[in-house]
C-alpha cells in the first residue's frame, strides 16, 4: 500500500498560514542540505494532493518555473509540473491545469482508493482545509514538519483535535528550520 506523507512549513506556534492565507513569515532561504532533503522525500512519490485554494498558486507557479529554462528552479519546477496531480475540490468544474484531475469524491473513499492503486508515496503539500480533512480522517501516514523559526500569533490550523505522534527524526538547518519527522501512534 501506498503511504500519504504531509509536507508542510509550520510557524513555530503550530500555523501553516496566517489568518487570510499569508505565508510571508516562512524562510524560503534554503542552503543546499535542506533543498537536498526536500529532493530526497520527493524521490518517493508519483502523486501530489492539493486543496483548491492552493492549487491556484502552486500549479502555474511551478509551470512557470518549468517553462522557463533560465530559472535556478527549472528541475523543480519541471518534477512539480509534470507530477500527477489530484485537487479535491467541490466548485472546480473545468480547468486548465496540465497533469491535474479534480476530486469531487468523499475524502476517505478517494484516498483510500488512491493508496490502494499501483505505484510510488503520495504527497500532500495543502491547503489548511485539506490537510486538516486527511489529519481528522488519520490518512496521512507519515507527517514531515517543516518548523519556521517565526511565532505569527494567529493564522490557520491542522490539528484541531488530539493527536499522538510518534517522532521518528528530527533535524535541524542552518536557515533555521527544523524538520520533524513523525508517524502516527
Amino acid at each position: 500500500m501506498r503511504k500519504l506523507i504531509l509536507q508542510m512549513q509550520t510557524s513555530i506556534d503550530a500555523y501553516v498560514a496566517g489568518p487570510e492565507g499569508e505565508m510571508d513569515w516562512m524562510e524560503w532561504n534554503w542552503d543546499d542540505s535542506l533543498k537536498n532533503f526536500v529532493t530526497d522525500i520527493t524521490a518517493r512519490i508519483d502523486t501530489i494532493l492539493l486543496g483548491r485554494k492552493l492549487a491556484e498558486g502552486f500549479i502555474p507557479h511551478w509551470q512557470a518555473v518549468a517553462e522557463n529554462q533560465e530559472d535556478p528552479e527549472n528541475s523543480s519546477g519541471v518534477f512539480f509540473h509534470q507530477t500527477p496531480k489530484i485537487v479535491f475540490s467541490k466548485t472546480v468544474e473545468t480547468h486548465s491545469w496540465a497533469h491535474t484531475e479534480i476530486c469531487k469524491e468523499e475524502l476517505q473513499t478517494a484516498v483510500n482508493a488512491i493508496k490502494n492503486s499501483p505505484g510510488k508515496d503520495i504527497i500532500v503539500y495543502g491547503g489548511a482545509e485539506l490537510v486538516a480533512n486527511l489529519i481528522a480522517q488519520n490518512l496521512i501516514d507519515e507527517y514531515y514538519l517543516f518548523v519556521n523559526p517565526t511565532a505569527i500569533g494567529n493564522g490557520l490550523k491542522i490539528f484541531k483535535d488530539n493527536l499522538k505522534l510518534t517522532l521518528v527524526e528530527s533535524t535541524a538547518f542552518e536557515c533555521g528550520i527544523v524538520v520533524n519527522r513523525y508517524r502516527p501512534r
